[in-house]
């Protein structure tokens, strides 16, 4: 969370997140505890534009590069997230499981937490999460 003048500001999470091999993300493969996904993030919007979203985010970052973890998955707006180091996850062959459409491809992206750590990563976000929360 992020506080100010004792105001929550703005909170986000990252939470382990596995991959598949298969495009319908039937199969996982053993990417749980190399990938992490950043979801959800806010921050309360008196507190727009004024680097609250950015610090969280930067500091996040780091804590999760410190658990070992290689990489960071995230969906949102890329004008957003490409400041913070994020790129389109296709490039680094990480793409959405079939059945979920991405009107907008730039808005999945993907950081490396140290260059060529993503190198041997690649699948499908599997999404079926959501449906059994």
């Amino acid at each position: 969370m992020a506080e100010l003048e004792g105001k929550i500001v703005g909170h986000f999470l990252f939470s382990r997140f596995p991959l598949s091999s298969e495009p319908s993300g039937g199969y996982r493969d053993q990417t749980e505890n190399e990938i992490a996904m950043l979801a959800p993030v806010a921050v309360h919007a008196d507190y727009f534009h004024q680097g609250v979203g950015s610090t969280m985010i930067t500091l996040g970052i780091e804590k999760v590069r410190e658990r070992g973890f290689k990489g960071i998955t995230v969906e949102g707006d890329y004008h957003f997230y490409n400041r913070v180091g994020f790129k389109t996850s296709s490039e680094f062959g990480i793409y959405p499981t079939s059945g979920i459409p991405l009107t907008e491809p730039r808005c999945m992206m993907c950081q490396e937490l140290y260059p060529g750590a993503l190198k041997d990563v690649q699948g499908y976000v599997v999404y079926d999460m959501y449906y059994n929360a």
